[in-house]
């Protein structure tokens, strides 16, 4: 009987640890891989697989994933899968976790990530991850987050397909230990954090795109105490990007002290990378500071070249949730306007600029040698309508000997791709052309465009200097409207209805200009018969309609002391055509002139001028024909007795 209960009492101990015994050994904690699949696969919405699991147990606990998978969304089947890592693992302070319910994480190890982001055709792309919240407990009190030593990452790569775009480049990922120069000029790596380096090459946009970006450690994301610094030296086909310095927040991209610079031929070849449609320039580099305040990234305080304009100012932009919202702030000091050509569609710079390439040398002469002055690239309009742009500039100096305006000052806002200009002005001397200008989109690729122009003292003696022919004095006035519709500069103009009126009174105007259409024998013979220098200006009228791109003369006279002059004829701003004449008649008593009509014709980049040659033949064959009878008798065809103190333009003056 005792023998009996003895063998009941070992039964009791023996079973047991022969369950415990067998369980060890053929325990498997692959067992517990679909709990771990199913909860990471509701975390992001996509199911994760992975092949084995295992668990090493002690004071720091290690556990190991190999073969984690994340496959694509339906509809990229036959392709590789989104995500996958040879080996994900992670140690685990377990008796910390026991006893204060904080998690310590003291190393995590990715082996060999590989990320494949695509997208097709239609615009479906495979790397949307949704991460679902965690239900709280409001009340509760919220954990602390995790406490991570070390993130070590080998041989990691990401590459990014995106047809659409052009694009398909490569990424090489892994983790260093920061190096640190000691004093003897050795390179220790003790005591250092591990950084981030990160090695991109393949094409983004058309364009082969090569990079390199050293960053902190990947773990000291969150630790605002220290700040966490970024070396990025990056190329986009001719664009070169360099941005170095430190970020105290990077999660919040908060305490930033990063130094950006920008080089490139053409800043219409940052649109990809930036998402802002910038018209073309030519050659430019750009250095400022680069910060996020107000819910806004801000390029600020920069400086530099564009051409040979000089560049300052500072950009803001806020992501928003449809489009960016871009507002810019910009000024230069001395602004060359062929530098800005890219804004009305034409190439822009000049052929003198060293630092342009040879492709917009070559692009730059073609537009030379056209027949065509007025730019005819259309304007995209699905391009301005990634973002919304808020423009104010300024430049204090127009550079250029035969420029005829003193200064610039723009104002423009486009918003969901309508253009407003309010206004866009250019100084000259103490007065101003300034212009309303709006761009409605319409259907298709059509804008509709209406401009108010208004023409307030303009410094006549300013705009006659830069011809370095006529000099004259006086304030001109005026207004001009137009309203059209086309999708460029061009087909605006050569479809716009709308007129152009100037006028002005007193001043005066340089003999040159006033006695041009009576082909004057010379200054000898000028000072000879009296004629003076310079005629006062009574007034100057010009009324212009523009119909269907078609600029008709309804009245132009110039009334000075000495002369009326009017002008007849029409300009066809579609062809790019003159059609014009010049008549001068004189008010007085004179001799030694040839009057005839000054002509003006051809195209605008090659316009003609000349005078009527069948009326001044007869007349100067009279001359000749007389000269030969009796040489006093040749001055008879060149005396003109006058039409008297004829104020025409005076009176038309006063009915306005």
């Amino acid at each position: 009987m005792a023998d009996h209960t003895a063998l009941r009492r070992t039964s009791y101990f023996l079973v047991p640890a022969a369950l415990i015994a067998a369980l060890v050994f053929f325990w498997n904690w692959d067992w517990f891989l679909p709990l771990v699949m199913s909860r990471a696969s509701a975390a992001i919405g996509r199911p994760v697989t992975a092949e084995h699991l295992h668990v090493k147990l002690g004071r720091v606990v290690s556990v190991v994933l190999d073969g984690v998978e994340l496959p694509n969304p339906d509809g990229f089947d036959g392709q590789a899968p989104f995500a996958r890592i040879a080996h994900l693992g992670a140690d685990v302070e377990a008796l910390t976790f026991a006893r204060t319910r904080n998690l310590v994480i003291p190393q995590i190890t990715v082996e060999a990530p590989a990320i494949n982001a695509t997208a097709r055709d239609d615009g479906a792309i495979n790397y949307a991850i949704h991460i679902q919240p965690i239900a709280e407990d409001s009340a509760a009190p919220k954990p602390a987050g995790p406490q991570i030593g070390r993130l070590t990452i080998r041989d990691g790569t990401a590459r990014v397909v995106i047809p659409k775009f052009k694009t398909d480049a490569t990424a090489t990922i892994m983790t260093q230990d920061a190096a640190q120069t000691t004093v003897d000029g050795s390179v220790s790596n003790a005591g250092q954090d591990s950084q981030i380096v990160v090695e991109l090459k393949g094409m983004y946009s058309s364009q082969p795109i090569a990079g390199k970006l050293i960053g902190g450690a990947l773990l000291s994301l969150r630790d605002t105490a220290k700040p966490y610094s970024i070396d990025l030296r990056m190329a986009n086909g001719p664009t070169q990007i360099t941005l170095v310095g430190t970020v105290q927040d990077p999660v919040a991209f908060a305490g930033a002290d990063l130094k950006l610079d920008l080089k490139g031929p053409d800043m219409a070849l940052l649109y990809p990378l930036t998402g802002i449609p910038l018209p073309k320039t030519p050659t430019y580099r750009l250095g400022g500071q680069l910060d996020y305040a107000d819910r806004k990234i801000r390029f600020r305080d920069f400086t530099g070249l564009i051409g040979t304009t000089d560049i300052a100012g500072t950009i803001a932009i806020d992501p928003g949730p449809q489009r960016q919202d871009v507002t810019a702030d910009l000024h230069s000091k001395a602004v060359d306007l062929e530098d800005l050509g890219g804004f009305i569609g034409s190439e822009p710079g000049r052929s003198s600029d060293p630092n342009m390439t040879a492709e917009q040398r070559s692009k730059l002469a073609k537009a030379v040698a056209s027949s065509q002055l007025i730019p005819n690239t259309p304007i995209n309009l699905p391009k301005l309508r990634t973002a919304d742009i808020h423009l104010k500039y300024k430049g204090d100096k127009i550079k250029g000997r035969n420029v005829p305006f003193d200064r610039i000052e723009v104002a423009m806002d486009i918003v969901d791709g309508h253009i407003t200009l309010h206004p866009v002005a250019l100084g000259v001397g103490t007065g101003a052309i300034t212009a309303q200008v709006d761009l409605t989109p319409e259907a298709g690729d059509v804008v509709h465009a209406k401009a108010d122009v208004q023409i307030r003292q303009l410094d006549v003696s300013r705009m006659l200097s830069a011809t370095h022919l006529v000099s004259g004095a006086g304030r001109l006035g005026g207004q001009a409207t137009i309203d059209t519709r086309g999708n460029s500069l061009a087909a605006m103009l050569g479809a716009g209805n709308g007129k152009l009126d100037l006028y002005m009174s007193g001043g005066n105007l340089s003999a040159l200009l006033v006695d041009l259409s009576g082909l004057q024998f010379g200054n000898a013979l000028l000072s000879a018969l009296g004629i003076p220098e310079r005629a006062q200006l009574q007034c100057l009228i010009g009324q212009f309609a523009l119909q269907r791109g078609v600029l008709s003369t309804k009245t132009m006279l110039i009334d000075t002391n000495e002369s009326i002059i009017s002008g007849s004829g029409d300009i066809d701003l579609s062809q790019e055509k003159l059609n014009y004449q010049i008549k001068t008649e004189t008010k007085h008593f004179s001799i030694g002139s040839l009057p005839a009509p000054i002509g003006i014709s051809g195209s605008f980049k090659n316009p003609s001028i000349g005078p009527d040659l069948l009326r001044l033949g007869v007349r100067g064959g009279a001359a000749v024909g007389l000269g030969f009878l009796l040489p006093p008798l040749a001055l008879l065809p060149t005396i003109q007795l006058g039409v008297g103190d004829d104020h025409r333009c005076g009176r038309l003056m006063s009915r306005k």
